[in-house]
């Protein structure tokens, strides 16, 4: 088995498009999707899908912003779902193919996923033994069967879904071709932000762990966390790499990247809201690493912030450095900390700072803790200076998910 370093996502640079965006046209915090980014992005993932012969979908888990469902439709196939309100948003906002998984798959969900799904990926064959009677009744729909491949590329277990004791999918040294009867497909997820060549240890490794199904099935989903869209990332090399592996195998071949989709598209307008000192400098935001941004603590990492330079999470405070400002969240939690940074020009109360390259799982995961209102939505075209808030929120949207 190789293994590979998650990139930091603060080294992925986000692009110089947002130096030209006034944030004063906007609320604050405000998501900001820079429809000329996204547009490459899917051109690409386009490029990819036609010269390669794959289908591309776009993992909703990481970015389910139906306002650009239109532009989505233009270069994708469809979408991916890892559960039915997902499946849902996929079939009526998005269009297109519906592929969708859910690690536990409630009996009382199992017709309406039908009806949402062209494929319906099962997470272990316990599922596919109490429910193949009715899937095998479903008109149109192919079911397939999630496989552990057996092979890590993810240092941090809080996102390897192939590590030891993995809840996610039936290991594949565990499967013979007569396990498949009745399914057509298998799905394969094993990578978090990858470069290529962690994408070629993987296939590697599916077909020396997982070839001895290949004659079983029709199609195989070989899931994201593939950095297509990255600056410099070698697009024909991939195209290579898939062209031969359809050729070889005779599958149809999925992919779902979610990442890849917005990837430096999005920025984080916030808003400073007080400015104080305890040994070093402090700023409080309008915006929150625990309601807004949860990967920053998760994962963890520093999302970039335009005019800034990020400093290491573990960065001491030292008095006397007045351009060394550490940002955090409105909420109570001690830890909301967004990160430490060294500015030419402290910001002040006021002022209107940008996060870089939170375009996705940002949105999808946000929350309402302590009240903390939620990021307004806005759709900004960098090539014409275009600005729309397609979505803002208010008490409602919080009180709405109490009772």
């Amino acid at each position: 088995m190789a293994a590979g370093p998650i990139p930091q996502r603060r080294e992925l640079s986000a692009g110089p498009n947002f130096q030209r965006l006034d944030t004063a046209r906007l609320p604050s915090p405000c998501h900001v999707l820079d429809l000329a980014r996204l547009e490459d992005n899917l051109k690409l993932l386009k490029r990819v899908s036609d010269e390669s012969g794959v289908e591309i979908l776009l993992a909703l888990k990481a970015f389910s912003c139906f306002a650009v469902a239109e532009l989505v439709a233009k270069y994708l196939s469809g979408t991916a779902a890892s559960g039915l309100y997902e499946a849902r948003l996929g079939k009526t906002r998005f269009g297109g193919q519906m592929h969708a998984y859910a690690p536990g798959l409630k009996a009382s969900d199992i017709e309406e996923m039908l009806a949402l799904a062209d494929h319906l990926i099962l997470n272990s064959l316990g599922q596919w033994r109490r429910f193949r009677e009715r899937l095998e009744q479903a008109d149109g729909v192919q079911i397939g069967l999630r496989i552990n491949p057996g092979h890590n590329e993810v240092e941090n277990p809080l996102y390897d879904p192939c590590a030891p004791w993995s809840r996610l999918g039936v290991p594949a040294g565990e499967l013979t071709p007569a396990d498949l009867d009745g399914l057509s497909g298998i799905h394969i997820h094993a990578l978090c932000d990858h470069p290529y060549d962690a994408f070629d240890r993987m296939l590697g490794a599916v077909e020396q762990n997982c070839g001895h199904l290949f004659g079983a099935i029709e199609w195989i989903n070989l899931g994201g966390g593939l950095l297509i869209t990255e600056d410099g990332f070698p697009v024909a090399r991939l195209i290579s790499r898939l062209k031969e592996f359809r050729k070889r195998t005779g599958l149809t071949v999925y992919l779902e990247p979610g990442t890849a989709i917005g990837l430096h598209a999005g920025g984080l307008v916030s808003e400073v809201l007080d400015r104080s000192s305890n040994v070093g400098e402090l700023a409080i935001m309008d915006t929150s690493a625990t309601c807004h941004m949860p990967d920053v603590i998760e994962a963890p990492f520093t999302p970039d912030v335009l005019g800034a330079m990020s400093l290491p999470r573990d960065t001491r405070a030292v008095s006397g450095e007045p351009d060394i400002v550490r940002l955090g969240g409105p909420t109570c939690l001690a830890g909301d900390i967004i990160g430490t940074y060294r500015f030419d020009q402290p910001p002040k109360v006021g002022d209107r700072l940008i996060f870089l390259d939170l375009g996705y799982y940002t949105m999808v995961k946000a929350t309402t803790f302590n009240g903390t209102p939620l990021p307004s939505l806005a759709l900004w075209d960098s090539r014409t200076d275009a600005l729309k808030v397609v979505r803002e929120f208010s008490y409602a949207d919080f009180e709405g998910r109490l009772s």
